[in-house]
């Protein structure tokens, strides 16, 4: 596949994809408590790993999850033997601390980046006991490419939080509950989701503010840690929204995987995960109107859409990915 081609002046196809990249950290470099740093010789085999991945996508724009820093994920874009102008991972410039970044690595200009931390004060949500949920776990990355001299191109880079059941603990990580009493662990889920869907309801704050009334496409890519249709990913897209009400089009959010005009493509492989051997897809494109080819004020398309995961069924292996990555092939018109 080649890089980003202008067919004429009023066609222009560009491939975007999504990587969980599995914790990419520098050699020697303690990121988790609980997890071994990767010795020279596993820090190598996996970012040549990456870079293989990489130069299968051969994507314009790659969004990433996961990266502790951001020198590593540098090394492993150099391993693929492919150019790109711009590698972005804000927070993990000097090594990320407490958890890791999202990142972007793209051929097109950069415009503007923003790392987005904080919600607004109306998204700020009461966790049981826990009090107020304030901020992302992992910060959004919003950046602004240059699709075209006079198109702007949105790009939001995301990683929400996981389903992992979130537990009472001091300030030293030491529990301060039973967590094989069956309330006390459905209270960590519980808390777990009023965060993550915290997140998600913040997320739809910032798709509102970069969509309403503007017609510069968007494209939201990422590890939402459900699938499409879960609550937590529509109300980041409010797709199902359009149903009874049509006007709701300017600010939704719509998956790649369905809207694809090569819709013969569709088929049961379309996942990123597996978890106690059922298959999920957690990595996820969604795009704005703009790029959905029978709305009405549409100046683009899916072509297709494509999901790496044979190496899922190859065994959990840290100098690999545990997720499968997705691509999405777009044409702009104008």
């Amino acid at each position: 596949m080649c890089p980003m081609q202008i067919i004429n002046d009023n066609n222009t196809l560009l491939t975007v994809a999504t990587a969980n990249l599995l914790n990419l950290a520098l050699p020697n470099r303690s990121f988790y408590e609980n997890r071994d740093p990767y010795k020279p010789a596993q820090y190598e085999e996996k970012c040549n790993w990456l870079g293989a991945q990489f130069a299968r996508l051969d994507a314009d724009v790659l969004a990433v999850q996961e990266v502790w820093d951001a020198d590593a994920l540098k090394y492993a874009v150099k391993q693929s033997g492919l150019h790109y102008s711009s590698v972005l991972v804000p927070g993990a410039e000097n090594g990320a601390q407490g958890t890791p970044r999202v990142g972007l690595v793209t051929r097109l200009p950069v415009k503007q980046v923003h790392s987005i931390d904080l919600f607004d004060e109306r998204d700020i949500v009461q966790v049981p006991e826990l009090g107020p949920h304030t901020r992302f776990e992992r910060p959004v990355l919003h950046v602004q490419l240059a699709l075209k001299p006079d198109v702007t191109l949105h790009v939001l880079v995301v990683h929400l939080k996981s389903k992992r059941p979130k537990f009472l603990q001091d300030d030293a990580g030491d529990p301060l509950e039973n967590r094989d009493d069956p309330h006390v662990a459905a209270r960590g889920i519980l808390r777990s989701l009023v965060m993550r869907a915290s997140e998600a309801a913040a997320l739809r704050s910032v798709v509102v503010r970069l969509l309403n009334d503007t017609q510069e496409p968007l494209i939201m890519m990422g590890d939402l840690n459900d699938v499409p249709q879960a609550v937590t990913s529509q109300m980041v897209a409010a797709t199902q929204t359009i149903a009874f009400d049509r006007s709701a089009r300017d600010t939704a959010l719509f998956n790649a995987y369905e809207v694809q005009s090569q819709g013969g493509l569709l088929r049961d492989v379309a996942y990123s995960f597996v978890h106690q051997g059922r298959p999920d897809t957690l990595d996820q494109i969604w795009v704005s109107e703009e790029l959905v080819s029978t709305a009405r004020f549409a100046r683009g398309e899916v072509r297709r859409v494509d999901y790496f995961n044979d190496h899922l069924h190859e065994g959990r292996d840290d100098t690999r990915s545990d997720h499968g990555f997705v691509r999405a092939m777009l044409r702009w018109r104008g």
